[in-house]
C-alpha cells in the first residue's frame, strides 16, 4: 500500500491506489522552448515538469551521457505521389511546428543525424495511409521525423514502435491551411524499451488535425503531444489509449495552446493498469490566451484499475486569460473494475474471462473507434485480450 508521504504534492491515495488531484501550476514550463539542450538543466526529479518521472530509468537520456549508437531501423510506405526525404537540422520545415520544451527533446535534437520529412502535396487526398515503422535493435538513437501536408491535402499517418531501442525523438507535424491529417502513434516495444518524444502540430487555417497515440509496452514511455495554431479556424482532437503494466511507466503530457482566435480542440485519454507498481501519469493542460476569443475547448482522462498495487497520476490544468470564449472545461476520474457490471455479464451465462474483456473492451471502445485503420484495431483489441489474460 502507497504511504502518504511517499506521494507527490498535489497527490492524494484511495486503498492501494495513488490517484493525483487537481493541481493548481500553471501551464507554462519553467524554462523557455529552445534548441539548445545547454538552455536547460539537468532534472533532478523535483522540477514540476519531471516530478512523476523516474529519472534513474531513462537510461541517461536527461543528463546526456546516453550516446547514440545507432540502435533503431526506420522503414517509410508512402502512397504514390508522396515525397520521402532525408534532410539535415538546416531544413527549415524541421523544428518549424515547434521548438523542444525540456532537455530531453532538446538533446534528441542536437544529437540527431538526419531528419526524415514525409510531404504530400497540395490538395492531394491519399486513399491509403501512410505508415513509418521504428524498429528497435538495441542500443540508443536520437529521431526527427516531419510530416507535412500541403494545403487541403488529406491523409492518415501510422507511426508503429517495436523492437528494443532507447530512443529520444521529436516529431513535428505541419498542416497546410484546410488540411486534414489523422495520425496514429502506436508504442509497442519490448519490455526494457525506453521511448521519450515530444510532438509538435502547428494546424493551419480551417484544418483539422487528429492525433491518436497508443501506448501498450516499454520500460519507459513519456509522450508530450503539443498543438498550436497557426491561424484562425484550426480543430485538434487528441486521442490516447494505454494499458500499463506491472512495473511499467506509462506517462503523457499534453499542451494545447489556444493563441488565435475561433479555434477548438477536444481531447480524450484512456487508460487500464494492472500489476504491482504499474504507473501511468496524464497531464492535460490547455491555455486560452488573451487573443483566442471564440476558443472552444475540452479534455477528459479516465482511468480504469484492475488490480491493487498500481498507481495513476492525473493532472488536467485550464489556464484562461479571455471570457470571451465558447466553452472550456475538463474532468478527470480514476476507479476501480466495476464487479457489479462483472456480475451482471456472469448472472446471464457469460463466463468471467469473457466478461471481463467485454467491460474493458466497452471502456475503450470509443477511443479504437477513432483509429479508423482496420488492421491497426484489429491488432488492438488483441494486444488488450492478450494483456487481459495475463491477469485471469
Amino acid at each position: 500500500m502507497a504511504e502518504a508521504q511517499n506521494i507527490p504534492a498535489g497527490s492524494t491515495t484511495t486503498g492501494n491506489i495513488a490517484v493525483a488531484a487537481e493541481s493548481t501550476v500553471a501551464t507554462r514550463m519553467s524554462a523557455p522552448p529552445s534548441f539548445d539542450v545547454q538552455d536547460f538543466a539537468v532534472p533532478h526529479g523535483r522540477e514540476e515538469e519531471w516530478r512523476f518521472t523516474p529519472l534513474e530509468r531513462l537510461r541517461g537520456l536527461h543528463d546526456g551521457t546516453a550516446t547514440a549508437t545507432g540502435g533503431v531501423k526506420v522503414d517509410v510506405q508512402a502512397p504514390a505521389g508522396v515525397t520521402v526525404e532525408s534532410v539535415g537540422r538546416d531544413d527549415a520545415r524541421v523544428g518549424k511546428a515547434g521548438k523542444p520544451v525540456d532537455r530531453v527533446a532538446a538533446q534528441a535534437y542536437s544529437a540527431f543525424e538526419q531528419a526524415s520529412v514525409v510531404s504530400v502535396p497540395k490538395e492531394t487526398v491519399l486513399d491509403e495511409p501512410i505508415r513509418i515503422a521504428v524498429h528497435g535493435e538495441g542500443g540508443v538513437a536520437y529521431g526527427h521525423q516531419v510530416i507535412e501536408l500541403g494545403a487541403f491535402a488529406e491523409a492518415v499517418v501510422v507511426i508503429d514502435h517495436t523492437g528494443d531501442a532507447v530512443l529520444a525523438a521529436n516529431v513535428d507535424y505541419l498542416l497546410g491551411d484546410g488540411a486534414k491529417l489523422t495520425v496514429v502513434s502506436v508504442q509497442d516495444w519490448d519490455d526494457k524499451a525506453v521511448h521519450v518524444a515530444q510532438h509538435n502540430a502547428l494546424v493551419g487555417r480551417d484544418a483539422s488535425f487528429k492525433s491518436v497515440v497508443v501506448t501498450f509496452g516499454g520500460d519507459v514511455v513519456r509522450l508530450h503531444p503539443r498543438v498550436t495554431y497557426a491561424s484562425t479556424g484550426g480543430e485538434a482532437e487528441l486521442f490516447g489509449l494505454y494499458f500499463t503494466d506491472a512495473g511499467q511507466h506509462q506517462e503523457h503530457r499534453l499542451l494545447v495552446d489556444h493563441a488565435t482566435p475561433h479555434c477548438k480542440s477536444n481531447v480524450v485519454y484512456k487508460g487500464a493498469l494492472q500489476g504491482d507498481d504499474a504507473h501511468a501519469v496524464w497531464i492535460g493542460d490547455v491555455l486560452i490566451e488573451a487573443a483566442a476569443e471564440g476558443t472552444d475547448t475540452y479534455e477528459l482522462n479516465r482511468n480504469l484499475v484492475l488490480t491493487d498495487g498500481a498507481r495513476v497520476d492525473s493532472v488536467p490544468n485550464l489556464e484562461i486569460e479571455t471570457g470571451e470564449i465558447v466553452g472550456a472545461g475538463h474532468a478527470s476520474a480514476t476507479g476501480r473494475f466495476d464487479d457489479e457490471q462483472l456480475f451482471y455479464l456472469m448472472a446471464r451465462g457469460i463466463p468471467a474471462d469473457e466478461a471481463r474483456r467485454l467491460v474493458v473492451g466497452g471502456f475503450f471502445a470509443e477511443l479504437v473507434q477513432q483509429i479508423g485503420v482496420p488492421d491497426i484495431e484489429e491488432r488492438l483489441l488483441e494486444k488488450i485480450a492478450a494483456e487481459l489474460e495475463a491477469t485471469v
